[in-house]
């Protein structure tokens, strides 16, 4: 039996990745989304809450993880984050098992991984699409965020691979800088295009 056509998706911050896996929704393909796995393994009643807290005193609450009070363990301190790494990524990557498995008779499934370039998650995929957009726009669009200021956002922008970087890497870029119309209608071809090289 052959296996899906898997796409990896990424992108950096404010690039419109989050609008681009609802396109391929919308399209009925299935989109194993990383960051969501994450937060089902930190909410209440999660088995790794116990290893968490036991890396991370304070770090865990009745209704899970406190978000606040691990990112102070863990962030600037990459020995802490490499801990809670070893924690997380075996759990997500069977998640992600486990959504390939459910998903097996599909033509083609999406891997929406945030930081693919950055942690190395390429393993496995058959391509990749980057999803990015002019500097100027993705600058307006997370600043337009709650709470972000320019330091917040420099600060972002260092740990990520920069879009240059990651656009010569991909696959496919997917260009958020036009019209909404437009990155719809270019991700519906290249859906088209790759369950037809699937089958």
């Amino acid at each position: 039996m052959t296996r899906p056509f898997i796409l990896g998706l990424t992108g950096s911050i404010g690039m419109g990745k989050s609008a681009v896996a609802q396109m391929l929704r919308d399209l009925d393909v299935p989109v194993f989304d990383a960051d969501a796995a994450v937060h089902r393994l930190q909410s209440a009643g999660s088995p790794l809450l116990d290893r968490i807290e036991a890396a991370f005193p304070g770090s865990t609450g009745p209704d899970g993880v406190r978000r606040q009070e691990l990112g102070a363990h863990v962030f600037g301190d990459r020995d802490a984050l490499a801990r809670l790494e070893a924690i997380m990524h075996p759990a997500v990557g069977a998640e992600r098992a486990a959504f390939l498995a459910d998903h097996a008779d599909a033509a083609l499934v999406v891997f929406d991984i945030p930081l693919l370039y950055e942690k190395g998650h390429g393993e496995g995929l058959d391509a990749v699409a980057v999803v990015s957009a002019p500097l100027a726009m993705q600058r307006d669009r997370v600043l337009a965020r709650p709470g972000m200021t320019e330091a917040r956002f420099a600060q972002i922008l260092a740990l990520q691979v920069p879009d240059a970087e990651k656009r010569a890497r991909a696959t496919y870029v997917i260009d958020t800088g036009v019209a909404l119309a437009e990155t719809a209608a270019a991700v519906a071809a290249l859906v088209a295009m790759l369950r037809a090289r699937a089958r």
